[in-house]
């Protein structure tokens, strides 16, 4: 059934569970309809499963692997095809270095253990599938004067930590992309801002190797009120920024935590250096 005029559409991917989950979850709530995307078509039946039947009406779920050729433009075409329209992007699907190697919090990989295979298989995940989603959204998004991209990238931290050598760099490049997006998009109601948990979060990114006393991490939930105030209206003016999900005080209006737990995108505030010639 399509959207109505009024009704905001979102492409979540990697939305079959974990953060993703939670924020299509989120996003049904608050009277959003959803194309969830995951390559784990039986989690995506569960989750189908798990929300009810009127939330149900409002998603879509889409089993595919979107590093495939054509499969992000499938994608697009089967929200279009349901809703209409597609007005929110969350750039979500990931894959970590438990992949790799499920003990590397205990025994970290170092680069040169990595196969170019695992390497471009990073890249292509945690980066290149969301610039080709966005570069297929953004025109639309610009022609509606509507439009709202949130990327899921990770701690800076994480981005330059010894044992992280594909995880990490991969995020950064979309952290950089993505402060690019803000920049190309300014000024046409189409934003584009990074949010990230701001620590360990209970995920299968995190294998149970780690560990971690799952009860004592971030969990995915906490990604939620961000999300929602960001793919807002009253959110509008808000772009190249990042978000720590875990600074979001749900106490706080949503404007005031928002200055809180934001900051610029990673090196945004490089870019305004003038470039000298050499």
């Amino acid at each position: 059934m399509p959207a109505t005029a009024t009704q905001r559409v979102a492409i979540v991917t990697g939305g079959a569970k974990g953060i993703g989950g939670a924020m299509v979850r989120g996003l049904l709530g608050a009277g959003v309809a959803v194309v969830a995307a995951d390559r784990d078509a039986p989690a995506l039946d569960a989750l189908a499963e798990d929300v009810g039947a009127e939330a149900r009406e409002r998603l879509l779920t889409h089993a595919a692997d979107l590093t495939a050729p054509g499969a992000a433009e499938a994608l697009v075409e089967a929200a279009r095809g349901r809703f209409g329209k597609v007005d929110i992007l969350v750039n979500n699907a990931g894959i970590g270095m438990g992949t790799i190697r499920p003990d590397n919090w205990q025994n970290p990989i170092k680069f040169w253990e990595v196969t170019p295979e695992q390497w471009r298989r990073f890249l292509e995940v945690n980066a290149t599938i969301a610039f080709l989603l966005s570069r297929i959204v953004a025109p639309e998004m610009m022609r509606q004067g509507f439009g709202r991209i949130v990327n899921i990238t990770t701690s800076l931290g994480t981005m330059m930590r010894a044992g992280s050598p594909t995880y990490g760099p991969s995020k950064a490049a979309f952290e950089a992309l993505a402060a690019i997006m803000a920049t190309d998009l300014q000024g046409t109601g189409v934003t584009c801002n990074v949010l990230v948990p701001g620590g360990v979060t209970n995920t299968s990114m995190v294998p149970l190797q780690a560990g971690f006393d799952r009860a004592r991490m971030f969990q995915p939930e906490i990604m939620v009120p961000p999300l929602l105030w960001l793919v807002s209206d009253d959110a509008g003016g808000v772009t190249a920024r990042r978000f720590l999900a875990a600074h979001w005080d749900t106490a706080l209006p949503p404007a005031q935590a928002a200055e809180r737990a934001g900051a610029p995108i990673a090196w945004t505030a490089l870019a305004v250096l003038p470039i000298v010639p050499t």
